[in-house]
């Protein structure tokens, strides 16, 4: 892990959504970074602007795929970002979804917006070790089919019969769209999985993470197996300025992701 940005160049620029870009970088020398697993972030610095903590949405050989939503003044800068510009890398940093616990068992991702961008490198691990698991299911929530990121390859995976069941739900419909409306929780009633032999992974807003969990929970999934990303709350990536603190926890050093049996009471702490 690098304490100082690797350089890295800009060599692709795909919009998302109307404020959310994917950025692939690819190093822009000799030295590169260490592999980074699904559901670890890196801290990306725009130069001259500030760095910011962002969670990898593809991971390549040698290319990482950032996808950012333009809410400050670092992800603006970042996403203004053409091919042939150059940024720095640190990392990887923090904890991943660790795949590898879902061996043998059925897999539910649920993701809220934004939150499908880390569960990405995921999903796409588990399509490449298919046999190591049961069944997967892809369940994601959106406001609009406009704030739905890689909504192409979502659509190819819903409209797709093969090892992946994929629902997507939008809060608001508008023409043309081709999935469900209302709460992501819905779709867990179409999902194939059983409860007591499956592994969860979850990240979007906070107040769609609680009521997956608790939804999930209700069907008979354990806590230790539903693996929450609280990415949201992350700042410096070293665990030091204490922005990230959650009860003990400093999810910079301690996350972002963990299990729900101890993710439930430090949410708790915060509301107190």
């Amino acid at each position: 892990m690098n304490d100082l940005p690797v350089p890295h160049l800009v060599t692709g620029v795909r919009r998302e959504t109307a404020d959310t870009v994917s950025i692939t970088l690819a190093p822009a020398g000799a030295e590169a970074l260490e592999p980074f697993a699904p559901g670890q972030f890196a801290m990306v610095y725009a130069f001259g602007v500030g760095e910011i903590p962002v969670s990898v949405s593809r991971i390549g050989r040698r290319e990482l795929v950032h996808t950012v939503r333009a809410v400050g003044a670092v992800s603006a800068a970042l996403c203004a970002l053409r091919p042939g510009a150059r940024v720095g890398l640190r990392g990887p940093f923090g904890t991943g979804w660790e795949l590898e616990r879902a061996r043998g068992r059925d897999v539910v991702v649920v993701a809220g917006g934004i939150g499908l961008a880390p569960l990405r490198p995921l999903v796409l691990a588990a399509l490449d070790t298919r046999r190591a698991h049961g069944r997967l299911n892809l369940l994601i929530g959106a406001r609009t089919r406009e704030d739905l990121p890689y909504a192409d390859q979502v659509r190819a995976w819903a409209h797709s019969h093969g090892a992946l069941h994929c629902g997507a739900t939008v809060d608001r419909p508008s023409p043309g769209w081709w999935g469900h409306v209302g709460l992501v929780t819905t779709l867990l009633n179409e999902a194939r999985f059983v409860p007591e032999n499956s592994t969860a992974y979850v990240c979007g807003p906070e107040v769609m993470i609680r009521a997956t969990a608790r939804d999930l929970l209700h069907r008979g999934v354990r806590a230790d197996r539903i693996r929450v990303s609280l990415e949201r709350n992350m700042r410096c990536a070293t665990g030091h300025c204490g922005h990230c603190q959650l009860g003990g926890v400093l999810l910079c050093r301690d996350g972002p992701v963990i299990g729900w049996d101890r993710a439930a009471s430090l949410l708790d702490v915060r509301e107190l």
